[in-house]
């Protein structure tokens, strides 16, 4: 019998405090009515709670939920179809989750607070603002039960840090306040905590951490000593460099990959990476995708392995049907033409056929059981959770960003008040504002008052961002630029005027139109697009089709009938509004 199965049999009297408790009451409540649905995983999680057997075996169930490198984020830019990491919608995740009856665990991998290091003097007030903000909510909202060191926890340095962090490898002379390795129960199971972090990505800031593989097997063989039952790590490195310390320090049930979590959600895995007998599990960054671990204690049977043994669920299992459906399809069509082929190595042919076979069996073993609980032991089911607009927001986190959006643009409006744009060059253009292109241009002014870019500026003041510097750029005109816009210099250049798309216009209107060359561009090129209409803010944007909405009659009529037919961006856009989904969660305002 190894120490865990050792550690699980003296621990029975605790599970037979949870006996009965049914999955249903784990999974269960995950969100409310208004934010179902498989893409975030809650129609899985009923449905798997659904296919628990009822028996008389003992055992505790907990959610545990992952997050890492929210990088400062608080709310995602509003202008995607589908944005992504709100930290209201995940606190009313969680809370329902507890609320339902089900023991929530919340861990963060580190890199909470900051978005730089150093934070820019022009974002401190900014940033600091919404640091306090984050730290609230996941000390008395989350209760989270154990936070990682990232480099973007020190964009102030060390000072600036209340949250103690577990990095059991840092320097204790560092100036962070630490938490020592540690077990706290939940569901009745004594689950040990610990992290450790990466010294190459805090030497830049001036700390010293020793090597993080030694410092796990310590923190790990302490767990061990005082009873842990389960043991979550926090690694703040490279999936490559956690996955190396899964192998060596071995003991760890949940590692927790801290570092460079993918930026993008569609290359964040559904499936948990194991090493040994350790799961490595990364949500995205941003708060985009939390991860939702499902776990079931049971006691191990003698002589079985007390592992944790991944039950799948239905979510990912109609994700891997998909896969295979894709995967049969294409390989059917390929033997299709091998059989045709008479020079074709019967063999290959054979093998193809076999491997379709194992395809198809596979995708009826999913389907027949997508919920595989073993027969023995414990398990968990992995949902990768998209903290989308179905979901529902807490009101309290609500009121709180509310108030942040208030005294942030307060704050940094005082502190820019004297700030002002560069100057014009002699012989250079500078930005005059769309009144005065109006004088001459009525009918382009009139197009331009009937499109979205008109109403830019109106969009920030209706939630109280129109000093926030992660929005203002790209509702004003000439943001930065000579003669043009600051975060207090604005108010004639407010709203993306006909400047942005054909440059500074002084030169232009002084030589009573006459000017036309040297300043002035008939077509905007599509770099000056993308500086705001990217990925990040604008997921359907296709220049082409973007031009067809801000062309048309008194405005490049006769560009507008060149560019010929096809999806406008507003057609664009509203099909990516549709997928995303048209109930917005409750008490959500976008």
């Amino acid at each position: 019998m190894d120490y865990r199965t050792a550690r699980a049999a003296q621990q029975r009297a605790l599970y037979g405090l949870t006996l009965g408790l049914a999955l249903s009451l784990a999974l269960v409540g995950a969100c409310s009515s208004s934010s179902t649905g498989t893409k975030t995983g809650t129609n899985a999680a009923d449905e798997d709670a659904d296919k628990t057997p009822k028996d008389d075996r003992a055992e505790a169930h907990f959610s545990l939920f992952v997050t890492t490198e929210l990088r400062g984020q608080i709310e995602p830019c509003g202008c995607n179809t589908n944005p992504l990491g709100d930290l209201a919608r995940t606190v009313e995740l969680v809370q329902n989750t507890r609320a339902s009856g089900t023991p929530a665990l919340v861990v963060d991998g580190g890199s909470l607070l900051f978005s730089a290091v150093p934070v820019p003097p022009h974002l401190e007030a900014q940033e600091t603002l919404k640091a306090a903000l984050l730290v609230d909510t996941f000390r008395d909202q989350l209760e989270v039960a154990a936070v990682g060191l990232g480099p973007l926890d020190l964009g102030r340095g060390p000072d600036a840090i209340t949250l103690p962090r577990h990095a059991a490898n840092l320097a204790p002379d560092s100036g962070v306040p630490l938490a020592e390795p540690e077990i706290v129960e939940v569901a009745g199971v004594k689950v040990g905590l610990f992290g450790v972090t990466a010294p190459a990505a805090l030497a830049p800031v001036g700390l010293t951490a020793s090597d993080p593989i030694a410092a796990a097997k310590t923190a790990i063989a302490g767990l061990d000593e005082r009873g842990a039952e389960l043991i979550v790590g926090i690694a703040h490195l490279t999936r490559r460099d956690a996955a190396a310390l899964a192998r060596e320090a071995t003991g760890i049930d949940i590692l927790v990959v801290g570092q460079n979590a993918p930026f993008e959600p569609d290359q964040v895995s559904q499936d948990p990476q194991r090493v040994g007998d350790t799961y490595l599990v990364r949500p995205a960054n941003r708060g985009q995708i939390v991860t939702r671990l499902d776990i079931t204690v049971r006691p191990a049977a003698e002589g079985q392995s007390d592992a944790l043994a991944d039950a799948i669920g239905l979510h990912r299992a109609s994700l891997e049907i998909a896969a295979i459906a894709k995967q049969s399809d294409e390989l059917k069509k390929s033997l299709a033409g091998w059989r045709d082929d008479p020079s074709a190595d019967q063999s290959f042919i054979q093998a193809k056929e076999r491997e379709l076979a194992a395809l198809t069996e596979r995708q009826v073993s999913l389907r027949a059981s997508p919920l595989q609980i073993p027969e023995h032991g414990s398990y968990l089911v992995m949902t990768q959770v998209e903290i989308s607009r179905g979901l529902d927001c807490n009101q309290a986190v609500q009121t709180a960003k509310a108030d942040y959006n208030r005294k942030a643009g307060q704050a940094n409006l005082a502190a820019a008040k004297d700030i002002k744009p560069p100057p014009v060059a002699d012989g250079q253009a500078g930005y005059v504002g769309a009144e005065e292109c109006s004088m001459c241009h009525g009918e382009a002014t009139a197009f331009w008052q009937n499109s979205k870019h008109y109403q830019a500026w109106e969009t920030l003041e209706a939630v109280d961002k129109q000093f926030d510097y992660e929005c203002i750029s790209c509702h004003v005109t000439g943001w930065e630029q000579p003669g043009g816009s600051t975060l207090s210099v604005n108010e004639p250049l407010r709203d993306v005027q006909c400047e942005v798309c054909h440059g500074p216009g002084s030169l232009h209107v002084d030589n009573d139109g006459e000017e036309k060359t040297s300043s002035l561009t008939r077509l905007p090129p599509e770099a000056t697009c993308v500086g705001c209409h990217n990925q990040e803010h604008s997921d359907t944007f296709n220049y082409s089709a973007y031009l067809r909405d801000v062309t048309g009659p008194g405005h490049g009529e006769a560009f507008r009938k060149s560019l010929g037919d096809g999806p406008t961006g507003h057609e664009l856009r509203q099909a990516g509004l549709a997928k995303a989904g048209a109930t917005l969660g409750k008490g959500c305002l976008k």
